[in-house]
């Protein structure tokens, strides 16, 4: 991967982790937070457009086709993660989510758009993975959520001829938070593959992408929150601020992205990004107290280690 293409990654990863420290923090407020994120990413970004090759050589059909399925596929995104922030740790389903998402991005480039990475990026992509992944494992909760069952004291069923081993079965279960992160993880290789094969395809700017994109989610996401329409202004009051860092950020961490996979192989760029997972993990271990905080630190190293063979 080019120095140049490694630095846009980079810079994307931290501003990726700042979004989702806030998204979590809202996660909450869920449809009716998106909406306005949705409204604040496209006008702020909307005036940069001409400034930054306008809609591109494809046009207004690249850029409508393009925005308009990845809108799609995008708000699935944001809901799923929106639903496993609420439900889990913030670390256990962003890494379970950003895991998943290269190893299927890699599959997919590499069948799909006739990629190939040299044997070192390779392995350079499975250490990144296998220290996102491990992210993913360490912060992951047993018993967590409605479906532990705790036992009663004295050790006894309080329900007549219940089953004693009842209550240990029910916290075996998978944390749901992890299986949203799955469900995440691969919305995010459906997405990033069609955003790529978009800019490739029809030459689209990256930021003219990513403005379509918000002006078709607006809709979608309103009708989201329609059982929620009390709670509009509400949450424009009270997060405004949020809000208009989330408009900055979420759309700044994925163009910086975009840019990247038109100077090197989507292959590489997808496990780099992932960087972000370990600023996630260590500032839920160390701000917000989540458990096990030396384990993250080697599962980040590990993925630091996996980005310097990409590099190489």
């Amino acid at each position: 991967m080019s120095l140049e293409a490694l630095i846009l990654v980079i810079i994307a990863a931290f501003a990726h982790a700042a979004w989702n420290i806030i998204a979590h923090g809202s996660s909450r407020s869920g449809p009716p937070f998106l909406v306005w994120g949705a409204i604040a990413s496209t006008l702020i970004w909307l005036p940069v457009v001409p400034l930054t090759g306008g809609l591109g050589p494809g046009g207004w059909r690249g850029v409508l086709l393009g925005a308009g399925v990845s809108a799609v596929l995008h708000v699935g995104y944001m809901v799923l993660l929106q639903r496993g922030y609420a439900l889990g740790d913030l670390s256990t389903v962003y890494a379970t989510a950003r895991g998943t998402g290269p190893i299927l991005t890699v599959i997919i480039a590499i069948v799909l758009l006739g990629e190939r990475p040299s044997p070192l990026a390779l392995v350079g992509v499975a250490v990144v993975i296998a220290g996102v992944v491990a992210m993913g494992v360490i912060g992951r909760r047993y018993g967590a959520g409605p479906t532990a069952m705790s036992q009663p004291a004295g050790g006894k069923s309080k329900a007549p001829g219940a089953d004693p081993t009842q209550h240990i079965k029910r916290k075996r279960r998978i944390d749901p938070a992890i299986l949203f992160g799955l469900a995440t993880g691969v919305s995010i290789a459906i997405y990033t593959i069609w955003d790529t094969h978009a800019l490739r395809e029809w030459q689209v700017s990256p930021v003219a992408l990513m403005v379509g994109c918000g002006l078709f989610e607006v809709p979608m996401l309103a009708v989201l929150a329609w059982r929620r329409r009390d709670e509009l202004l509400p949450t424009l009051r009270e997060q405004w601020g949020r809000l208009l860092i989330f408009g900055v950020l979420s759309p700044l961490s994925y163009i910086l992205v975009l840019v990247a996979v038109t100077i090197a192989p989507v292959s590489l760029v997808a496990p780099v990004r992932e960087m972000s997972v370990v600023l996630v993990s260590l500032f839920g271990a160390f701000a917000l107290g989540e458990q096990r905080p030396v384990q993250r630190v080697i599962a980040s190293i590990a993925v630091v280690g996996g980005v310097v063979l990409l590099s190489v």
